[in-house]
């Protein structure tokens, strides 16, 4: 994942090379108020957190985090889409939030506007159990299913509730979905028996490691970075999945040299491995993912046109 983005970030960066001297003379013309759309300790929060507390250090920005949480990321993109577009305000959520959210919705605003200004790291999500479930392999769950086995499986959004269902649906189980609030929800879920696996977007990576828990199967397009033989849900014979990544961005029309230095100097930092939230994003996410400009607008436009396709096909 880290390399082909790495190579899409290489597409656009003569553009960010020819205009960075403009923006390195920016500086926000006051305060950055950062809207986190998600509860504090998760992910995205402190990732948000991190990061601006090394611009803050690095560039001498001032940030003012609040938390505008709610809606799968919508209640913030509703509070930040007035907010003024010179820089000083900014919101930290997942690109699902202006894709599949906002079209489920119908949310009244679109991703156009927003101004994206970079992703920071691809979820890693997995479909993860607990190892003292004795499951090794994603076809051991299924097993387990086809046996009369009621397998709760925990997802904290709808998209991911679709996702289940049609997984459930290509190996002719019915899976029990539980929503949750959260990640860290779904897997204090899963380690307290109350769930039997759910999705979980890296947050799992620790207890992996620990042999606590399993990734039965990668929820992408692509193998997961730290147990790379689980298989994608193309694997499965599921044809979407669970690619996203976290994201920040600011109220539509944003000024080219805001745009420039924001997600310039978000990217420094979390490219950095020795910085707090590089180290981070790569010890939870498999490393920095970044996307910017044009090709973060192309991508957050695509989002939210195809979400429809995953709802059509979960409602059959």
């Amino acid at each position: 994942m880290t390399g082909f983005l790495k190579t899409g970030l290489a597409a656009i960066g003569m553009a960010v090379m020819a205009t960075g001297a403009f923006a390195a003379d920016w500086t926000p013309p006051g305060p950055i108020k950062l809207m986190i759309a998600f509860k504090a300790g998760g992910g995205a929060d402190t990732q948000a957190r991190l990061i601006a507390e090394e611009l803050e250090a690095k560039m001498g920005w001032k940030f003012i985090p609040e938390q505008v949480t709610g809606k799968g990321g919508l209640n913030m993109a509703a509070a930040l889409k007035d907010q003024p577009n010179d820089g000083t305000a900014i919101g930290m959520a997942v690109t699902e939030t202006f894709g599949y959210n906002m079209a489920a919705a119908n949310a009244g605003f679109t991703p156009e506007d927003f101004t994206g200004l970079t992703t920071t790291a691809g979820f890693q999500m997995g479909v993860v159990a607990l190892s003292s479930k004795g499951w090794t392999s994603f076809d051991d769950m299924i097993a387990a299913a086809k046996g009369g086995e009621d397998i709760r499986f925990g997802v904290m959004s709808p998209k991911l509730a679709d996702l289940a269902y049609l997984l459930g649906q290509a190996h002719g189980v019915e899976f029990n979905i539980v929503s949750v609030k959260g990640g860290k929800g779904v897997m204090n879920g899963v380690n307290a028996g109350d769930l039997d696996v759910g999705f979980m977007a890296g947050i799992q990576a620790k207890g992996v490691a620990a042999g606590d828990l399993v990734n039965l199967a990668s929820a992408l397009s692509e193998p997961l970075v730290q147990t790379p033989e689980a298989p994608t849900f193309a694997d499965l014979g599921v044809e979407y999945n669970a690619d996203g990544y976290f994201v920040f961005v600011g109220p539509a029309g944003m000024p080219d040299d805001a745009r420039l230095a924001l997600s310039q100097a978000i990217t420094d930092i979390v490219s950095d491995d020795t910085s707090k939230a590089g180290g981070l994003i790569a010890k939870a996410f498999g490393g920095a993912s970044t996307i910017s400009g044009d090709n973060l607008t192309a991508l957050m436009a695509g989002d939210y046109a195809n979400a429809g396709q995953l709802m059509a096909a979960a409602s059959e």
